[in-house]
C-alpha cells in the first residue's frame, strides 16, 4: 500500500548534508526543510506536519520521541547512518513506524581512513605538521616505525575488515583475523589465518576494530585483553566506540604500556562529536584526557565523509523514502528482533 510522502524534517543537519540532499533531490523534488538542531524529545514536536523524519546518529529515537513522531503524523524514520542503536526498534514498530537506514558505507572509503590514521600515528605526522607549522624542522622525537613485516590483527571480517586488511597486506604486513563468521576462502586467497581472540590480541602489532557492537563485542577491548597485547602495540577503531573500554585504554595509556591508539569513534560521544568546542571546556573527562597522549589520534567519526560517499548517502536515503511511498519493498528496513 502506497503513503503519500511530501515533507521531510531533516534533523541535525550539517552544510555538506544540505548541500548532498539538496542536489540529489532534484530528482525526487521532496520538501526538505533543514534543522541543525537535533531530535530528541524536547524537539519531537517539531515534527508535527511532516511525513518522515531523517535521523543521523546522535539523534535520540527512544520510546518517548517515537510516541511523540506518532502523534505527529509521522509515518517514516529515515537514517542516513548505518547505526541504529540509538533507535527503539520494538517501540517504533508498536506505533506502525518503519525505519529504513543506510545498508553499509562503502568498504574502501572506511578502510583507507583507517589507513591514514594508522601511517599518521606510526610516522609521527600530526606531531611533524605541527612542528613546521610553526617553523620547526627538527627531527628530535620523530623517530617512526615501519609497518613492513609487522602482525595486524582484523577483528571483524565483514566488507569494510577485508578492505582494511588487503591495505595493510600492500604495506607487506602479516594478517591475522578473528571473526564468528569465517571467510576461509577469502582468507586463503590472500594467504590471511583467522585464529581466536586471546591469541590475536598477544600475537598482533596492530589491533584494528571492524565487528559491529553486540552484547558479545562490547569492550571487546578491556583490561584483561589489553594486559595481553604488546607494549609498543597499536589500536585502530573505526567501528563502534563501545568496542572499547575507555577508561581502561587510558589507564594502559598512561602507564605507557601500549604503543598508541587511532580513534575514528568514542564509546561517549554523542555530546561532542559533529560539532564545534574549540572555544568551550570538554567536561568529558576521559575523551580530555585522550587528548593529552601524544600517541593517540582521534579523528570525529568523518571516516564517512567524502564527496562520493556523501552522494550515496543522500540517493539511498531518499531512494528509501520513494520505496516506502510507492509501497514498494523496503529492502533496507530494520526491524526489532523478534
Amino acid at each position: 500500500m502506497s503513503s503519500q510522502i511530501v515533507n521531510i524534517a531533516f534533523y541535525d543537519a550539517h552544510p555538506y548534508d544540505r548541500e548532498t540532499f539538496t542536489e540529489a533531490n532534484r530528482q525526487f523534488m521532496y520538501n526538505i526543510d533543514f534543522f541543525d538542531f537535533r531530535l530528541n524529545e524536547k524537539t519531537a514536536l517539531s515534527a508535527r506536519g511532516y511525513d518522515a523524519v531523517c535521523t543521523f546518529v546522535n539523534d535520540t529515537l527512544d520510546a518517548a520521541v517515537i510516541e511523540a513522531l506518532k502523534e505527529c503524523g509521522v509515518q517514516l524514520i529515515a537514517l542516513r547512518c548505518t547505526g541504529y542503536s540509538n533507535v527503539d526498534l520494538q517501540a517504533a514498530a508498536q506505533a506502525e513506524i518503519p525505519v529504513v537506514r543506510i545498508p553499509a558505507y562503502p568498504a574502501h572509503a572506511v578502510a583507507e581512513h583507517a589507513a591514514a590514521m594508522l601511517l599518521s600515528l606510526t610516522r609521527c605526522v600530526p606531531r611533524a605538521y605541527l612542528r613546521t607549522r610553526t617553523g620547526n624542522f627538527s627531527l628530535d622525537g620523530l623517530i617512526g616505525r615501519d609497518l613492513h613485516g609487522l602482525t595486524a590483527g582484523i577483528v571483524g571480517t565483514g566488507r569494510t575488515g577485508k578492505a582494511f586488511a588487503e591495505i595493510l597486506a600492500g604495506l607487506g604486513m602479516k594478517i591475522t583475523c578473528c571473526d564468528v563468521n569465517q571467510d576461509k576462502d577469502w582468507a586463503n586467497r590472500h594467504g590471511f589465518a583467522y585464529m581466536q581472540l586471546a591469541q590475536m590480541f598477544a600475537n598482533a602489532d596492530v589491533i584494528s576494530l571492524h565487528c559491529p557492537l553486540t552484547a558479545e563485542t562490547r569492550h571487546i577491548v578491556n583490561e584483561n585483553s589489553l594486559a595481553l597485547m604488546k607494549r609498543d602495540a597499536i589500536i585502530v577503531n573505526t567501528g563502534r566506540g563501545a568496542l572499547i573500554d575507555t577508561k581502561a585504554l587510558v589507564r594502559v595509556l598512561k602507564k605507557q604500556e601500549i604503543g598508541g591508539v587511532a580513534l575514528e569513534i568514542y564509546e561517549e560521544e554523542d555530546k561532542y562529536f559533529f560539532d564545534d568546542w574549540s572555544a568551550d571546556v570538554i567536561r568529558q573527562d576521559t575523551l580530555a584526557r585522550l587528548l593529552t597522549f601524544p600517541n593517540v589520534i582521534v579523528t570525529p567519526h568523518q571516516a564517512f565523509l567524502t564527496a562520493s560517499v556523501l552522494k550515496s548517502i543522500a540517493e539511498t536515503t531518499l531512494g528509501n523514502i520513494l520505496a516506502f511511498q510507492s509501497g514498494g519493498e523496503l529492502l533496507n528496513e530494520i526491524k526489532a528482533a523478534e
